[in-house]
């Protein structure tokens, strides 16, 4: 896939912009004190949706209802913060958003996609199980099929490491989550586009390895399950153009422990009062696995989402 331009970030990003404020991006000293470095959060938590896709869904339906096609509505698959995003972007265009998710999905996020005004179908025991749903339902009825990674969800989703690397353009490296792959592609897209050499980490859960695989291989390579407490980097199959993307530009892939993500959201909390979702608190928890590397540098963290449900966030605080 052929990542963005700089006048395309720049012009999705008005989209983008039309609707919501950039986020901040702040340096907080007890993160420094924790990690031996200066430490920049992106906050995403901070967008309507509370996590990083709402700009991709915006510029996506954006294009769509320029586009003058019509359609009887788009459906896609999703975990939660996705599906938040095409239910946002789809109110605001007046089209119809149907929202496959898998049992078990988190309550708080589902409440969310229908408040938002998705149509909200649980089928499957997994992410791929209920996009496997959402494309059968996208042939059957005629719906357009709207898929996690795409081109144009890229480029929206790029409008926010464009702010992180303005605001802070000399960045040793940055920590990016990585669930299908739009945000640490987006992140290599605003990247080169400024012409940087900041170092751009991927970073995965040990129990969803599939891009840390797949980035060891050189080429796709999938998982037969993929469990996490990040649900929004809970991918067994990984996308193709993603992982092509990835082996041109980022420097290394990190794996993580389900307790090292815990430990970050928590540090989150007590050092800067932020919640973090399991995915949103996963590049602090790579930078603080690596504090030897990253000593004295500056870093930066995504905090891509803060979606998380108040009894796992309760059961994660309670282990402290």
């Amino acid at each position: 896939m052929r990542l963005p331009s700089l006048s395309e970030i720049e012009t999705a990003a008005e989209t983008v912009y039309a609707a919501m404020p950039p986020t901040p991006q702040y340096a907080w000293p007890l993160l420094a004190e924790r990690a031996g470095c200066e430490v920049w959060v992106k906050h995403e938590n901070h967008t309507p949706t509370g996590a990083f896709k709402v700009r991709g869904g915006l510029v996506y339906m954006a294009d769509l209802a320029g586009g003058g096609a019509r359609i009887p509505g788009v459906i896609t698959a999703t975990r939660g913060n996705h599906g938040q995003s095409v239910a946002f972007a789809a109110r605001r265009y007046g089209i119809r958003a149907v929202i496959c998710v898998p049992e078990g999905n988190a309550v708080e996020k589902n409440a969310a996609m229908r408040a938002f005004g998705g149509e909200l179908l649980v089928e499957g025991h997994d992410f791929q199980a209920a996009r496997e749903h959402a494309e059968m339902l996208a042939a059957r009825e005629g719906l357009h099929m709207l898929a996690s990674y795409d081109e144009r969800l890229v480029r929206g989703v790029a409008s926010y490491p464009l702010e992180l690397f303005r605001s802070v353009p000399d960045l040793d490296r940055v920590y990016v989550p990585v669930g299908l792959g739009s945000g640490i592609t987006a992140t290599l897209a605003a990247r080169d586009a400024l012409g940087l050499k900041t170092e751009v980490v991927g970073v995965v859960a040990e129990g969803a390895p599939a891009y840390k695989l797949s980035f060891e291989a050189g080429k796709p390579v999938s998982t037969n399950e993929a469990v996490t407490i990040a649900d929004g980097m809970a991918c067994r199959v990984p996308e193709p153009e993603a992982v092509e993307v990835l082996l041109k530009g980022v420097a290394e892939i990190v794996a993580l422990s389900e307790e090292e993500i815990a430990e970050a959201m928590r540090v989150l909390y007590t050092d800067t009062h932020n919640l973090a979702e399991g995915a949103g608190a996963a590049a602090l928890a790579a930078c603080l696995k690596q504090r030897d590397r990253n000593r004295g540098r500056k870093v930066g963290v995504m905090l891509c989402g803060g979606n998380v449900d108040a009894s796992l966030f309760r059961d994660v605080l309670a282990k402290a």
